[in-house]
């Protein structure tokens, strides 16, 4: 075995609190210089459109291309992905595909209405968007899971189109990529990746159309032209690193909890991944596990970097203390890795995912469990709520009032309109008060 750096935190000490605050605090934003170069490529994507997308592809990407339509994939190549990936590999991808698309389609949210004694109808219209644009990492950081996650949900909503822009860098194709495209449904697919394709998608070109909304991961650049991009366009949220909590009592397999914390660890060095018990022994177990499991993994000086920046091993008092270091926390991934799992959930108040009881791995549910993958980070889990189907539908308000009803309301609207001095307001409810026959 050998040595691995971990913070340690007690939750009995006096400094905790404001250790825990400097464990959470990570303002690592993108540097000025990234966003100066993110605002001018939007800026010449804007002004030259297709021109200025195969200039910068060329030289971010050193992919050639005479017109932008050679750089789209058709429907044929596509399919052609499809048939020549592993047979075990096509079956695992339509069967997390059938995963997410049964539990998806029970979010579907429907138009409805009702009418009031006098007449009036009050009710609300569900439209889905027009089209939407996803963003997929390309070349060997290539992730088909986030096209099923990201696609799916868009199209059981009933989504019109459904871009994907993907850079191919130097020219490499991901055949698994493309595949999991035509599992999922997307209309067009464009070789195009970095912040160029975000503000194509926002702003649209002469063959790159303009979407509604702009989904999916991306890198510091990608992360600031959507942040740039938005109320032009809709946008999913803005991730963070991931992160894991692992919450364990005395009864915890401590190998399981120390593998749980790598594969967080394990998507890069910025990642967050700690253990929180109420069972000093454990603590002590899951590290010594992590000891042995950390050098033979095939990204050991990342998870190792993570470890030591970002994670943590958290000594809790009991189990109310630990469940208000969680709700702090407020975490992406939770797994609840306790007896009696079932009975703590309702006391979450914030999480983006939780797992319940060990076998539960947060893996499982990155892939193929059915719940989105696309989660709150960095804390927003106070106020966020997964990818779902209903980020991809609109709610608009219908009011039909009778003249019965308008009379009622009138005296109403009048008098609240007066009391912000909008006097036109007032008029015009009241035009609809019955004149005394």
């Amino acid at each position: 075995m050998t040595t691995l750096e971990i913070r340690r935190l007690n939750g009995a000490e006096p400094g905790f609190d404001q250790a825990l605050r400097d464990l959470l605090d990570r303002e690592d934003g993108p540097s000025a210089d990234v966003r100066e170069t993110v605002v001018d490529i939007i800026a010449q994507v804007r002004r030259q459109g297709d021109k200025a997308l195969l200039e910068l592809t060329r030289r971010l990407d050193a992919v050639e291309a005479r017109s932008v339509e050679d750089l789209r994939i058709s429907a044929e190549r596509l399919q052609q992905s499809l048939s020549a990936i592993d047979p075990d590999l096509r079956k695992a991808l339509e069967q997390a595909a059938d995963r997410v698309r049964s539990y998806h389609q029970r979010q579907v949210q429907h138009s409805w209405d009702y009418v009031e004694p006098n007449g009036t109808r009050l009710g609300q219209k569900i439209t889905p968007l027009d089209r939407v644009g996803i963003y997929v990492p390309g070349g060997k950081a290539a992730y088909p899971s986030s096209v099923l996650m990201n696609t799916i949900p868009a199209r059981i909503a009933g989504v019109g189109e459904v871009v994907m822009t993907v850079p191919t860098p130097g020219g490499e194709v991901n055949d698994t990529v493309l595949a999991a495209a035509a599992l999922a449904g997307v209309d067009q697919v464009f070789c195009i990746g970095g912040a160029q394709a975000v503000a194509a998608l926002a702003y649209g070109t002469e063959t790159i159309p303009r979407v509604d909304k702009i989904i999916g991961p991306g890198n510091a650049y990608v992360a600031v032209a959507k942040q740039l991009v938005f109320g032009q366009v809709g946008i999913d949220m803005i991730a963070g690193p991931s992160e894991v909590v692992v919450l364990c009592d005395g009864r915890a397999n401590a190998e399981w909890a120390a593998i749980d914390l790598c594969a967080q660890a394990e998507h890069d060095e910025r990642a967050q991944a700690i253990l929180i018990s109420m069972d000093a022994d454990v603590v002590e177990r899951v590290y010594a596990a992590l000891k042995v499991l950390v050098p033979d993994l095939e990204r050991a000086a990342g998870v190792r970097a993570a470890l030591a920046a970002q994670g943590a091993l958290i000594k809790v008092g009991d189990l109310d203390q630990a469940i208000d270091v969680v709700n702090r926390i407020a975490p992406e991934h939770l797994e609840l890795m306790i007896d009696n799992a079932d009975s703590v959930v309702d006391r979450i108040r914030h999480a983006g995912a939780i797992f319940i009881g060990p076998h539960s791995a947060e893996a499982l549910g990155d892939y193929c469990a059915g719940p989105n993958h696309v989660l709150p980070t960095s804390g927003t889990a106070r106020f966020s709520s997964p990818l779902g189907v209903y980020d991809f539908q609109k709610r608009t308000s219908l009011i039909q009032c009778s003249a019965h009803g308008a009379d009622e309301l009138a005296g109403t609207s009048a008098a609240l309109a007066r009391a912000e001095a909008l006097t036109a307001h007032a008029r015009s409810a009241e035009y609809r008060i019955k004149k005394p026959e």
